[in-house]
């Protein structure tokens, strides 16, 4: 259920000058996880409301289910590859619920939330444990998971339990319209694809050399990425679609690979890989590539200061969807996170975006005048915008009021994300365009918006 419908960019938010070329389609924490069932009254019994501009950490208890609360599940990276992306997607939640029942909660009942390990590609036990888990405790949705294989381990599952599952970061083509209880609040790789072929056409490569993993999601991106690249006059020379030169998850050496890949005299290289990425940099680095050179993706755009000599990213790029969020949003974010774990966040990515899905979800049940799982898959794309004459809205309490005056509403909140589409991606949103420095810390240089 692949969608090749044309992307057309439309917007040049900040930063460098707008990109010329035409765009075309493409595509740890202890045992038990923070949140989990035992550690809080229940949310029926929460206690009163907090003062305005407080946060509060809300989690679940072993009794609360949809019929008592509006209960958010979370399958997230905890551990495993992508558990840089944890923090930021968990204090999303967190916010998006201590927001809700300041604002009175859903349909008479407060908000609470169980967040489980969702784990990586290498084990998926741990996302099939953790998404029976969460279907037996009964949720009003599930956020998550990150990564778009561990998604298509468990879709079906929650899709038989009837459970509806947003995922804030899933961006694999072949999840477009995977499940009526499947939605996402990120814009897919037909949109991140286009910014990164044009990204590195723009920067003046003509031949490009791909160190790709053998996984969903980087090889998807690859694929777009290619088929845009190619489509405007660039050369794909090592890791390419069909050629085979894909290396296994989790790998740990990379000398071969990158020697086999500079043997084909590319102009610039684009590492889609998780963790691996921590060794194929230093490998670049031992073979005298310029970093300058180096494209990197959402599943590796992060901070490496603490993880590499300093200089050894400098000049690199990378792309992650979502909007940046705005300060005041990031303000609220870190005081969850002080909150719950005592520190600030390090990392924003998919914050936004795990915020709106959970709003969304709870505007969804009170559309619909319930919090079952159910209830919030009918009502979700419409509270998104896409029922006729939607009014706009910002905030969930603003958006309860409207819809308490039977009026049909288009929540807008800091993802930036336009109404759901038939196939439950969301039409548009934001591509943020990241540069390395001599720290290997990353920082956005610009942000783009993008139509699929």
């Amino acid at each position: 259920m692949n969608r090749s419908k044309p992307a057309s960019w439309v917007k040049l938010l900040a930063g460098t000058a707008a990109l010329s070329l035409a765009l075309v389609a493409c595509g740890s924490e202890d045992d038990e996880p923070e949140g989990s069932a035992e550690e809080s009254p229940s949310a029926s019994e929460s206690a009163s409301e907090p003062a305005a501009g407080e946060v509060t950490d809300d989690p679940c208890a072993a009794s609360d289910t949809s019929a008592n609360a509006f209960k958010v599940g979370g399958i997230l990276p905890v551990t495993g590859n992508l558990a840089f992306l944890g923090p930021p997607e968990i204090a999303g939640v967190g916010l998006a619920v201590s927001d809700i029942n300041a604002a009175g909660g859903v349909n008479g009942a407060q908000a609470c939330h169980q967040i489980e390990d969702s784990g990586d590609t290498s084990d998926l036990a741990v996302s099939s444990n953790s998404a029976d888990k969460l279907i037996q405790g009964q949720p009003s949705v599930v956020i998550g998971a990150a990564s778009s294989s561990v998604t298509e381990n468990v879709v079906q599952t929650f899709t038989d339990a009837k459970i509806t599952e947003v995922s804030p970061a899933n961006t694999a083509t072949s999840l477009s319209g995977v499940s009526p209880f499947y939605f996402r609040t990120v814009v897919p790789d037909s949109v991140q694809g286009n910014a990164l072929a044009t990204l590195i056409a723009g920067d003046g490569y003509q031949k490009l050399a791909f160190l790709v993993f053998n996984d969903t999601y980087g090889t998807g991106l690859r694929n777009e990425i290619e088929k845009n690249f190619t489509a405007n006059g660039g050369t794909c020379t090592y890791g390419c679609k069909g050629d085979g030169n894909e290396f296994p998850a989790n790998q740990t050496t990379f000398s071969a690979e990158v020697s086999a890949a500079l043997a084909t005299n590319p102009d610039a290289i684009m590492i889609l890989a998780f963790d691996e990425t921590k060794a194929i940099i230093p490998e670049l680095n031992n073979q005298n590539w310029d970093m300058s050179k180096v494209y990197l993706s959402d599943g590796n755009t992060s901070n490496y200061s603490e993880d590499l000599p300093p200089g050894s990213m400098e000049g690199a790029q990378g792309t992650v969807p979502g909007a940046d969020a705005a300060p005041e949003v990031k303000e609220k974010l870190n005081a969850w996170n002080t909150l719950v774990n005592g520190e600030e966040l390090n990392d924003f990515s998919y914050a936004a975006e795990s915020y709106d899905a959970v709003i969304l979800a709870a505007l969804a049940a009170v559309r619909g005048g319930a919090n079952d799982s159910v209830t919030v898959k009918d009502n979700y794309a419409a509270v998104s915008g896409a029922a006729e004459g939607a009014e706009e809205c910002t905030s969930f309490e603003d958006c309860v009021a409207l819809l308490e005056e039977d009026k049909e509403i288009k929540y807008s909140g800091p993802s930036g994300i336009g109404p759901l589409n038939e196939q439950n991606d969301p039409e548009s949103g934001y591509v943020g365009i990241f540069a390395y420095d001599e720290t290997n810390a990353n920082s956005l240089s610009t942000t783009i918006e993008g139509v699929s």
